[in-house]
């Protein structure tokens, strides 16, 4: 009696939970690929700077009209896919290296217009 009373109170909540299924499964659409939608209403701006890096080059993605979580996100995908360095803060993203080719087709294949 006890194991059945539990099981329906685990039962009762898990209607609660948001993307759950009626046999308490979670929903496998539940808002993967909505987290960088891309809702940029401007083009990327992509430039190659060497000043101030002590010789280094650096891709530097600017122009984002996106949450920053978002860019950040975006940036840690960017530095993943590419196997290189880099970071995200005040609207950019600075990738270590001469990238500018494999940022425009990664971030158009996301769907951004690159210019």
């Amino acid at each position: 009696m006890f194991q059945q009373d539990w099981r329906d109170a685990l039962g009762s909540l898990a209607d609660t939970f948001p993307n759950n299924d009626a046999d308490g499964t979670a929903d496998a659409n539940a808002d993967t690929d909505a987290v960088l939608e891309p809702s940029q209403t401007s083009p990327v701006h992509i430039s190659l700077e060497r000043k101030g890096r002590a010789g280094k080059t650096a891709t530097i993605l600017f122009g984002f009209t996106i949450p920053e979580e978002d860019i950040k996100e975006l940036a840690a995908e960017i530095k993943r896919a590419l196997g290189c360095g880099g970071s995200a803060r005040g609207g950019e993203i600075l990738i270590q290296g001469d990238r500018v080719a494999e940022c425009k087709k990664l971030l158009s294949d996301r769907g951004f217009k690159i210019k």
